[in-house]
């Protein structure tokens, strides 16, 4: 293995230092051999050493490298981070410049802005350093002559502004000066923001447009991006794949290489072997011997080097014709890829034709031409519009200076009315005068409805959204009311069991004046007997007759007032049943004792016609509780109404109203006490006219036994009355004990119960407004029928235009004949155009025939191209086999010329330097590789073609950077 020289060192580096080591003693040798391996042997020490300092010093380097590398990415990126934000703001102030005037940006600054933002970073690795700071300089003399310009910009706009502010002020600038005219500064400024307008309208423009194109511009490096990430896809698949190979030639080096090894040990052995089967006579002629030996192992050696230089130059056909077979695989590639752009490109371009092939196609042409006639068509018939718009408006104009004319001639008095005629003398002018003043008052009412309505709209859109706020505001106290609510609920239940024992008491009261009843019957049994004793004493005096016979009446009288009583007190339910109760009772036994006391008796006669009063005072009855049932019930409905506004009204409104019901109720029930009290002395006085017969005081004896018996029953369910009065008063001690407790909630709703009771108010009144409003809308409706009935005669003055339609259609038919006149072209055009659709139609045919032909002729085309690569690969395939063929040729030949083994020794060795010097320069060695390729040159011819700016390997054309070569040490 050849060394590599100490002189061999970088290009550019110092010279290193040089280092004195110790000599080393070898010791005692015997043979040479011996001398050889111990030399050996501390060579490969040596080396060993070299080897490891230079692996450090690689690996150093390395770090260094990759700290640079970081570190100029950071700068990179820094850089990239500032010039982004210094393009924008100098863009900024750019639009700021073109808004407050177009006049102040200059096209040279735009220019050498734009130039210096958009190859800034390109330029900084070219520039130099007094380049780069004077560059950096006239950047920054732009953007400060832009600010600069913004400043004075500015300075313009508030000049300009106080200006305005004096002119309208009207004082002057200086003492001296006259205040500025008004009119003028405003024309001024009216003219300044006009040409702003303008501009900004001119950069909105110019914006909208640099949008659209950047838009397409990103959406094209899109397309790109998608397409170099595939490329970056296949490119990382293929690096894995050459480093799959790459291992399994570097594994099969490995293996050759330990079978060379093994190789070499059996040749020494084979060699110590023969050395040791040799006679004494190579120990006499040792010299001879030694002389010998280096030739037969240089014999040995140089076949063994043989083959391996044949194996090397077999590996390095075989790399040419992989590099060959990747250059063409990377050209069809490219080939593909192109053709796979081109094919996109194609979609995109049969998806979004451009104009200029749209409009060479014949379907447009034909489209075109339709087009064109239609065209025609149109204006001919705007123009006929416009003619029929133009007679239209010469019609309403006449029609409304008739109508300025007729009511000029309606505000004359009467008598000169016959002097003066209309324009049409068929018509009398009283009409039109009535006519116009009937139209002057429709139009006044129906402006004013107009108002109103308006006025009641908003109205109610102000109700609505007061509405709105209200039910917002009450629907935060929705868990107050339901509290409240399960509070009345459960108040409800316990009124509902205190009416339940209500019943029952009045269960028990009905079947009290039940057994009264059958007393009060017994009591008329007993008459009926004192009667026909008493019919045996005809002979009594009138007044004992006077006396019979009021008596019976009086009795019944108060039986049926008691039944009345009894009735009222069922139909008044709930209130104050006890209490009423108690006092029918009392009532009752005062009147039963009475009754008692005055019985007579009375005759048969009497009796039938006693009857008959009792059925009609039964009826009078009957109608008197239906009156007060109707009465009653109204009164519930009022008291539900009032129950509902109570709920919504506040404590002290409630208070009003408990105290104007109370008082209401003390009234009615006072005047029911005075016609219970006049009732009841008229009865006295009737009962003391109709005095008892002697007779029947024995019997009114023992009824009042039984009376008395009874009242005492009756004072029991008094007593028992008055106990479940108490337990009804502590009962209502404990609900006023639970009002108490829910006071505090009730507080919380009293002022949005205020609101909303003033809402009601509000919407109530809105609606009796509203109502008002529909009935004067009815009432104006009905008004409006009045006066179609007046247009009807209004017509009459239509008929009279009538004659002025006449002429138009005279008019008409003479513009009907320009129609049919026009119509006759309309329909030449047409056939004009059905003659091109069918020559459209033709040329369809031919253009589909043209279509097929080029159809075929692709197909064709694709063929042969098949064919001509299948060829080409072919002949590729030949010429490298034909190449290999031609280098074995060569070879052989030069064995045949070299007739000695030193001839073939040097021309090895002249092969190997012409492989191991660059081929680019052909003059120096080979020192440095290219990692895109793996050619290697030498470093010099790679860094003067990256200076000069060839970045491609000299061999594939591949593109490298500075990254991309490294330096070769050859051992």
């Amino acid at each position: 293995m050849a060394k590599r020289g100490a002189d061999e060192g970088v290009g550019g580096e110092p010279p290193p230092k040089k280092v004195q080591f110790e000599q080393i003693k070898i010791g005692p040798v015997s043979t040479l051999e011996e001398i050889d391996m111990k030399t050996l042997h501390f060579q490969n020490k040596k080396l060993a050493e070299r080897l490891k300092r230079h692996h450090r010093a690689d690996q150093e380097l390395r770090g260094r490298i990759d700290q640079l590398e970081k570190r100029q990415i950071q700068d990179d990126a820094v850089l990239n981070i500032i010039n982004r934000y210094w393009n924008q703001l100098n863009e900024d102030m750019r639009v700021l410049l073109q808004r407050f005037d177009a006049e102040t940006s200059d096209e040279f600054e735009s220019k050498n802005e734009s130039e210096a933002t958009t190859s800034f970073l390109t330029q900084l690795s070219t520039w130099d350093k007094q380049e780069l700071d004077e560059k950096l300089a006239r950047r920054v003399q732009v953007s400060k002559r832009a600010v600069a310009k913004i400043l004075q910009a500015f300075d313009r706009v508030v000049q300009r502004n106080e200006k305005i502010t004096l002119a309208l002020k009207g004082e002057a600038a200086a003492e001296n000066e006259d205040p500025p005219n008004l009119d003028e500064e405003i024309r001024e400024m009216n003219l300044t923001l006009q040409k702003e307008n303008a501009s900004l309208h001119a950069l909105n423009t110019a914006l909208h447009e640099k949008h659209h194109t950047m838009s397409l511009k990103t959406a094209e490096l899109q397309e790109r991006l998608t397409a170099l990430q595939t490329e970056k896809d296949e490119l990382g698949n293929r690096h894995d794949d050459l480093l799959y190979e790459w291992e399994k030639t570097r594994n099969y080096n490995e293996k050759l290489e330990t079978h060379l090894a093994e190789a070499s040990e059996k040749l020494k052995y084979f060699e110590q072997q023969v050395e040791d089967l040799r006679p004494d006579d190579a120990q006499k002629s040792s010299g001879l011997g030694s002389s010998r030996k280096p030739e037969k192992s240089y014999k040995v050696t140089g076949s063994v080097q043989k083959m391996i230089e044949e194996i090397n130059l077999d590996l390095e056909e075989q790399r040419e014709l992989a590099t060959k077979r990747l250059q063409e695989l990377e050209d069809l590639h490219r080939k593909h890829k192109d053709v796979l752009k081109e094919a996109e490109k194609l979609k995109m371009d049969l998806r979004q034709l451009p104009e200029s092939v749209i409009v060479e196609t014949p379907e447009y042409k034909c489209l075109q031409s339709q087009f064109s006639v239609l065209y025609n068509e149109w204006r001919q018939l705007r123009t006929q519009l416009e003619e029929a718009k133009q007679q239209q408006q010469s019609c309403t104009s006449a029609h409304l200076r008739q109508i300025e004319q007729m009511e000029s001639e309606g505000l004359l008095p009467q008598r000169k009315l016959h002097t003066k005629k209309i324009y049409h003398p068929s018509l009398p002018s009283f009409l039109q005068s009535e006519e116009l003043l009937s139209q002057r008052k429709l139009r006044t009412k129906e402006i004013q409805q107009e108002d109103e309505l308006a006025r009641v709209r908003k109205e109610y859109e102000m109700l609505r959204i007061e509405f709105e706020q209200n039910l917002a505001a009450n629907e935060q106290t929705g868990p107050i009311n339901r509290e409240m609510r399960h509070l009345i609920t459960s108040l409800q239940n316990h009124n509902q069991q205190l009416k339940g024992e209500v019943q029952r008491y009045r269960r028990k009261y009905k079947e009290t004046n039940i057994e009264l009843i059958k007393v009060r019957r017994e009591v008329e049994e007993l008459n009926q007997e004192k009667y026909r004793r008493t019919s045996e004493r005809q002979d009594s005096t009138s007044s004992d007759r006077d006396v019979k016979e009021e008596h019976p009446q009086q009795a019944h009288d108060a039986a049926v007032k008691e039944e009345a009583d009894v009735k009222k007190e069922d139909g008044d339910g709930e209130q104050g049943g006890s209490q009423s109760a108690e006092a029918s009772g009392s009532g009752d036994t005062e009147d039963t004792k009475k009754d008692i006391k005055k019985e007579t008796c009375t005759p048969i006669k009497k009796e039938q016609h006693k009857h008959r009063e009792l059925s009609k005072q039964e009826q009078d009855m009957i109608r008197d509780l239906k009156s007060q049932l109707k009465k009653a019930l109204n009164d519930q409905k009022e008291m539900k109404l009032l129950l509902d506004m109570y709920k919504g009204v506040g404590k002290e409104q409630r208070d009003k109203v408990q105290l104007m019901a109370a008082d209401k109720k003390a009234r009615q029930e006072c005047d029911d006490l005075r016609m219970q009290l006049k009732r009841f002395q008229e009865a006295k006085r009737e009962e003391r006219k109709k005095l008892a017969d002697e007779d029947a005081i024995r019997k009114i004896r023992l009824l009042e036994e039984h009376n008395h018996t009874l009242q005492k029953q009756i004072h029991n369910q008094k007593q028992e009355a008055e106990a479940l009065l108490s337990e009804m008063e502590v009962t209502g001690q404990a609900f006023e004990d639970m009002q108490d407790q829910n006071i505090r909630l009730i507080q919380q709703l009293r002022e949005k119960d205020d609101a909303n009771f003033k809402l009601m108010s509000e919407r109530i009144k809105a609606n009796q407004t509203h109502k008002l409003v529909l009935e004067e809308k009815d009432m104006m409706s009905e008004r409006v029928k009045t006066l179609t009935t007046q247009v009807e005669a209004q017509n009459q003055v239509v008929r009279s235009l009538e004659e002025m339609e006449r002429h138009m259609q005279s008019d008409l038919a003479n513009v009907k004949k320009e129609l049919g006149f026009r119509q006759q072209a309309m329909e030449m055009h047409k056939r004009k155009a059905i003659e091109s659709a069918q020559a459209a139609a033709d040329l369809k045919l031919h253009l589909e025939k043209y279509h097929a032909q080029m159809t075929e002729a692709q197909q064709v085309v694709a063929e042969k191209t098949s064919s001509m690569e299948q060829e080409t690969f072919k002949t590729r395939r030949l010429q490298e086999e034909l190449a290999a063929l031609r280098r074995k040729l060569e070879r052989a030949k030069k064995i045949e010329l070299a007739g000695a083994a030193d001839d073939v020794l040097m021309e090895e060795v002249r092969e190997y330097k012409e492989q191991l010097t660059c081929p680019s320069c052909k003059v120096k060695r080979k020192d440095a590789v290219l990692t895109k390729c793996f050619h290697v040159f030498c470093f010099s011819c790679l860094r003067t073609r990256y200076e000069t700016r060839q970045r491609k390997c000299p061999k594939c054309n591949a593109a490298f950077g500075a990254n991309d070569y490294h330096r070769l040490y050859l051992a």
